[in-house]
Formats: structure tokens, C-alpha cells, sequence
């Protein structure tokens, strides 16, 4: 029985330092060879062109959920799509649209993409959120995602081999709590 209990501690705290090590290799976009000696990771990573990245048998252990959005005015909508979208994987990585994209909208930004990104960052069942590329496909290199989560209003976009595309269903929320609409209401 203890043993049990130790060996599931022991696979807890591997697991928690994997997400971590995950979590500094999607914000990095890759290792320094500095920064595996520093952290005597060699035998958990491969290189790949000048940066070192964790070896594909080994990040499969975590279960990486991509999933993003514009986020100008984070409301309850946003938080329980965001929450649901974790429910599918063991680490949660949100996609913070750019500036230019919410132009395309029509309208101006509120909040900065880096003022989003802090406010998505702060969300608990976020593991990380970060700037996206004009180009949708850099940022899945990057995060190597084993699902890309898209929300019910979402158009499903990109469908890259090998990723699980999940769109979830819609979920009861008074229509009022949709961000075009709180922007008019706050302006009327």
C-alpha cells in the first residue's frame, strides 16, 4: 500500500516537472544549449537546428490542449469555454489573437494583445497564454498540440494531420454575454 502511495507521488512529480519543462519550451520556442546543461535535460531532448526541443516520446506523456481566441473582454462565456477546453488534456495552452486580427472585426483593440495575454494568463485552469502569429499554422508548430479545442461560435480553421480537432457543443449563456454585445451596451 505505501509503496503504491510513493510510486503514484514519485509519477505526480515527474509529471508536474514535464508540463513545467513543456510550459519553457512552448514560451522559449525551443531550449538554449545552455539551458539544458544548466539543467542536466540532455537525455530528454533532441536538437533541431540550433535550438533543443523535448524528444516527441517523451512530450507525448502530457497531453497539450491548444485553444485561442481575441479575449478583449474576458467574460464568464470565456471562462467556461476555457475550462471545458482543459477537460481535454493535461496542459492548456491559449492562443491570444493579434492586434490586427480584431481590426479585421471592425473595431479597434481594447486591451493590448500583452494586456490579454496577462489577463488569459491569470485564468486558473490556464497553463499558459501567448501571443499567436499572423500565420495560425507557426503557433501549432510551436505548441505541438495533440488537440486544438475550438469553441462553439468558432469556426474550425486549421485541421493539421495527427491533431485531434474538438469543437465543443454550445453551452447555456445568456446571448448577453457575448463580447460584441457588451462592447454596444458599454458604448450605449
Amino acid at each position: 500500500m505505501q509503496l503504491r502511495i510513493i510510486r503514484e507521488e514519485k509519477g505526480n512529480l515527474v509529471n508536474k516537472m514535464l508540463k513545467e519543462l513543456i510550459i519553457k519550451e512552448i514560451k522559449l520556442n525551443g531550449f538554449t544549449k545552455e539551458f539544458v546543461e544548466e539543467q542536466k535535460i540532455s537525455k530528454l531532448v533532441e536538437k533541431k537546428g540550433k535550438k533543443y526541443f523535448i524528444k516527441p516520446n517523451i512530450r507525448k506523456k502530457v497531453k497539450v490542449v491548444l485553444t485561442g481566441g481575441v479575449f478583449d473582454i474576458i467574460h464568464l462565456g470565456h471562462v467556461k469555454t476555457l475550462c471545458k477546453a482543459k477537460q481535454y488534456g493535461d496542459l492548456l495552452v491559449v492562443v491570444v489573437a493579434n492586434d490586427s486580427f480584431i481590426k479585421k472585426k471592425g473595431r479597434e483593440p481594447i486591451h493590448s494583445q500583452k494586456e490579454r495575454v496577462e489577463l488569459v494568463n491569470s485564468l486558473k485552469c490556464v497553463d499558459l497564454a501567448i501571443k499567436g502569429y499572423k500565420d495560425p499554422k507557426r503557433t501549432v508548430k510551436r505548441v505541438k498540440p495533440h488537440a486544438i479545442v475550438y469553441g462553439y461560435d468558432q469556426p474550425v480553421f486549421l485541421k493539421p494531420k495527427g491533431i485531434k480537432i474538438i469543437k465543443l457543443k454550445k453551452h447555456y449563456m445568456p446571448s448577453r454575454l457575448k463580447t460584441g454585445k457588451i462592447i454596444k451596451k458599454l458604448l450605449y
